[in-house]
């Protein structure tokens, strides 16, 4: 199959035909456009325009109304004439549930429509049979002229189409010929692409979405493979639907919707958050403006081999490592968490205050399961010896030696007659090839992980350091020093040369401050981030250990680590409800 990307490992966006929405251009050059959905009853006009007309002020530039019925679609126009009675020139999209009349009605008041190839005009009752070819096609005909009279009617009015595939409501045929899947997905939206190409009708914009960011990521890079494939350049809607509210709508937003655009994908998006649209703005726009950035830095694709295969989920082989005495690193064991201490506390003080957070009753369900401290001189390994409520053998102690430290690990040796479990963590960005020599040493002659921070170009540069038989269990993390880097790509090229040396060490993703391609400050920021880099990886099956170390408070910090590995269905910790936006259904 076709590559769905120009490159995996720098940002170069996709070119697509441009399609208008009302005077909204959408795909080609233009900005990535964001947008968003009423909420409230259609036939309630002045309650809608007035949650639209918050919309616009909020940011929004194409704004959706549901119109499930000949009535709902009916209303459409007095609301268009209200919006427009205000010099409020926002396009509208109809979205339209089952009914190809309510579709007509609304497409003679808005200047886009959205269909659900899953549902108009078709079946949905469960039925398991099995379609022959003969059958499949007479299906395909019925579709052909139901869908026919609404191509022809946006043909005439200028009005463009959504054809917005949901995983949840695929049709009976769909589903008995390909299945529950992302593929189901595909070929739904492209029996009506080809429906709407025999009319000679292009002005068409795809979307691909599910409750689930694996699935959704799946769908589109296949969509896209696809299209290239058969020679199709629309543009794509991108969302994550039923994605839910606060803190987890937002983190698995972020990773579905980010994923795909980190990889030059994408042309309009919308958050989809169960609560007032007015906040799914903000989220919408920051994600714009982050991923655009490295669209602009991006200097054309990286040629690279990659083993992962993009869409099919598939979790990298990793060598087994012991962490602790309740903690192991194994491809068929959930990522672990790591949290880093608190700059502002001295050792004493972050060891005290760190077990008091894993001794917490409230994370038992979210265990701290590594502690990442830093020292820079032997009176530091003293201030861990000297605490009184030290972890124990259930918590491992994460060492990142800087300064001196960094060329001597017999330094740790004390800490080897104690019961704590430790994992020093050394740069090789910050240190010489012989440091790190002897670190491995030191680390194989005492059964002691090691984790080491490198570029990809410093290890493919280095690959001779891993060539021995006698080395110890390895954590690699991605270190680099541009904070315009592309993080993602960063992490994959590094997993690739790993492959390629035939390394099965274990891929710490670190979400550090310091390397992020935004400097904002804030909690949304930091969750943005976090989820752009490590839900991109984790959906691809590249990572093995998760630490947010952005946020200054530990306790914030977990729960962002387990909330983002729960986005991307890494590693369960919680109930996880799934609302339908529209009915309610839970």
């Amino acid at each position: 199959m076709t590559q769905y990307c120009s490159s995996r490992f720098t940002s170069v966006r996709r070119k697509t035909r441009e399609v208008y929405v009302g005077n909204v251009g959408v795909g080609g050059s233009n900005p990535m456009r964001v947008q968003s959905m009423t909420t409230t009853l259609t036939t309630d006009v002045a309650a809608t325009v007035k949650q639209a007309r918050a919309l616009v002020d909020a940011g929004c530039e194409i704004v959706r109304i549901t119109a499930p019925n000949v009535t709902a679609a009916e209303a459409l126009a007095p609301i268009r004439d209200a919006l427009r009675k205000d010099k409020i020139q926002v396009p509208l999209v109809a979205d339209i549930h089952f009914l190809p009349s309510a579709a007509m009605e609304a497409v003679e008041h808005v200047e886009k429509v959205r269909v659900n190839p899953g549902n108009y005009a078709d079946k949905k009752k469960f039925a398991v049979r099995e379609y022959s070819d003969d059958e499949y096609n007479l299906e395909l005909e019925r579709l052909h002229e139901a869908f026919t009279p609404l191509v022809l009617r946006c043909k005439e009015l200028g009005r463009s189409m959504r054809i917005g595939t949901n995983h949840g409501s695929l049709s009976d045929r769909i589903m008995n010929r390909f299945g529950d899947s992302p593929l189901g997905m595909v070929e739904s939206a492209l029996e009506f692409i080809r429906i709407a190409e025999s009319h000679n009708y292009n002005d068409i914009i795809l979307s691909m979405k599910a409750s689930n960011p694996k699935v959704m990521i799946q769908a589109y890079r296949l969509v896209v493979a696809k299209m290239d494939e058969e020679d199709m350049n629309y543009p794509l809607h991108l969302g994550v639907t039923e994605a839910g509210d606060g803190e987890d709508g937002r983190i698995k937003s972020a990773i579905g919707i980010g994923s795909l655009l980190m990889d030059g994908l994408g042309d309009t998006i919308r958050v989809s958050l169960t609560e007032d649209p007015v906040y799914e703005i903000p989220v919408a726009k920051a994600l714009a403006e982050k991923t655009s950035t490295l669209w602009q830095s991006a200097k054309g694709a990286l040629d690279a081999t990659e083993t992962i295969d993009p869409y099919h989920f598939t979790r990298r082989a990793i060598s087994p490592i012991k962490v602790s005495d309740s903690v192991s690193i194994a491809t068929n064991i959930p990522p672990s968490v790591f949290i880093k201490a608190p700059y502002n506390l001295s050792i004493s003080d972050s060891l005290t205050q760190l077990s008091q957070i894993a001794r917490s009753r409230s994370i038992k369900d979210t265990p701290l399961e590594g502690w990442l401290i830093e020292l820079e001189k032997t009176e530091d390994v003293e201030a861990i010896l000297s605490t009184e409520d030290l972890p124990g053998s259930n918590t491992c102690l994460i060492l990142e030696m800087e300064g001196n430290l960094a060329s001597y690990p017999e330094s740790l040796d004390p800490l080897l007659k104690s019961d704590i479990s430790i994992i020093p963590a050394i740069s090789l960005h910050k240190n010489s090839v012989s440091p790190i020599e002897t670190w491995i040493k030191w680390a194989s002659k005492h059964s002691i992980p090691l984790a080491l921070g490198v570029n990809a170009g410093l290890l493919a540069k280095n690959s001779h350091l891993f060539l021995s038989n006698d080395l110890p269990d390895l954590i690699v993390w991605a270190d680099y020093q541009d904070s315009n880097i592309h993080n993602l790509g960063e992490h994959r090229l590094l997993s690739s040369i790993l492959e390629s040396i035939n390394l099965k060490a274990s891929i710490w993703i670190r979400c550090k401050s310091d390397t992020y391609i935004s400097k904002d400050a804030g909690f949304l920021n930091d969750l943005l981030e976090a989820s752009l880099i490590s839900g991109g990886l984790l959906s691809d099956g590249i990572g093995d250990i998760l630490s947010i170390e952005s946020v200054g408070d530990p306790s914030k910090g977990l729960s962002l680590a387990y909330n983002t590995l729960q986005g991307a269905g890494s590693r369960i910790s919680k109930t996880e409800y799934v609302a339908c936006p529209s009915c309610g259904r839970t």
